[in-house]
């Protein structure tokens, strides 16, 4: 048997320190506690109190994700990278997201969709970087990128990135280099920087 000893509120949320035996045994969320109207004193046996770690876990792992997701969409990756970041244990982490995609909450289809229609600045590999670092399958960006972009959308962005870089600058030799530099990091083709410097420079002289 283990006795809780204390149960502390934190500030002025609805999260409490729970002590058990006067060992510090976790935060917990107020709903998980008052089901078992937990008090000081109470006595349980251990498989009590591992299960409701569990279930503290499941409960604030949903809420934290749902407030997460309620302010911006996320993929699936990001959302469990941010809960995995609090530690979280995996499995309620797994829960979560699993109970938030029934929902609807998580759909990485409709982010990939969201994510290239709120950059329209951002090159075809640029975009496809991005989106395998937010852990969007592969082979859904590049189905999402060929509906929404076409070859002239790809052009008329390297337009306008090479005529804000170039803006006020001198058409050297040192400014070409650093150009090429500049758009092949933004994810241009080499054929497409050449193309677009060519229209560039003529259209300014």
């Amino acid at each position: 048997m283990k006795e809780i000893t204390q149960i502390k509120k934190i500030g002025n949320g609805n999260r409490y320190h729970l002590y058990i035996d006067s060992q510090h045994f976790g935060i917990f969320e107020a709903e998980v506690l008052a089901r078992y109207c937990l008090k000081s004193g109470q006595s349980y046996e251990d498989d009590f109190f591992d299960r409701l770690k569990i279930e503290n876990g499941d409960y604030a792992c949903f809420n934290r994700g749902l407030n997460l997701l309620e302010k911006s969409i996320k993929s699936e990756k990001m959302l469990f990278d941010y809960l995995k970041g609090k530690d979280y244990p995996r499995e309620c982490i797994k829960r979560a997201i699993d109970k938030l995609k029934d929902y609807g909450y998580i759909d990485d289809e409709m982010f990939c969709e969201s994510y290239i229609n709120s950059c329209p600045k951002k090159s075809r590999k640029k975009l496809k970087y991005d989106l395998l670092s937010k852990g969007i399958d592969a082979d859904l960006i590049e189905r999402k990128i060929d509906q929404l972009l076409s070859d002239e959308n790809e052009e008329e962005k390297a337009v306008l990135e090479a005529e804000k870089y170039l803006k006020n600058k001198e058409f050297d030799l040192k400014t070409k280099q650093k150009f090429y530099n500049h758009m092949a990091g933004k994810g241009f083709d080499y054929g497409l920087i050449q193309k677009v410097w060519e229209e560039v420079t003529v259209d300014r002289n």
